[in-house]
């Protein structure tokens, strides 16, 4: 099932449920795929990356809309963006901890032959791609700079 029609099926279910909130939030994630989809030389459907980007872009948005409410004292609108992040995090593949990231890094490193912090650039180019959706593009950035400096 694409994640289009795993959206219409939850605005169904969020409208018979009369939950609101979490209907704005599936509202806003089918809207993104349709302007997507819309777009000049878009596909009919979208792919699983292209989905994965399109959510992973959301929950940025959310999270960083989130954090700035939260430092201006609007506690109102950041519970908002926190209850959209968390209906959006439910489409994503579940994140890689710390640890984890760690080991998948590494194994990265010795895949590349990354020796030092000069080769950088392959190693996140190669992380990025196989991380993707699955962490946080700077907190792969930080441990690859850490793990390469040692």
């Amino acid at each position: 099932m694409s994640l289009k029609q795993q959206i219409d099926q939850d605005i169904k279910k969020a409208m018979l449920e009369k939950r609101k909130d979490e209907l704005t939030a599936l509202r806003s994630i089918k809207s993104s795929i349709l302007l997507t989809e819309t777009e000049k030389g878009g596909a009919d459907e979208l792919s699983e990356d292209t989905e994965l980007k399109l959510l992973t872009k959301a929950a940025k948005q959310r999270k960083d809309s989130m954090e700035l409410y939260e430092k201006e004292g609007r506690a109102d609108l950041a519970d908002k963006e926190k209850l959209e992040l968390e209906v959006i995090n439910r489409y994503l593949p579940k994140q890689l901890s710390e640890d984890e990231l760690k080991t998948e890094i590494s194994a990265i490193i010795e895949q590349v032959g990354a020796s030092g912090p000069q080769d950088m650039g392959k190693v996140m180019g190669a992380a990025t791609k196989q991380l993707a959706g699955k962490a946080d593009g700077k907190m792969i950035a930080n441990i690859v700079k850490e793990s390469l400096s040692k």
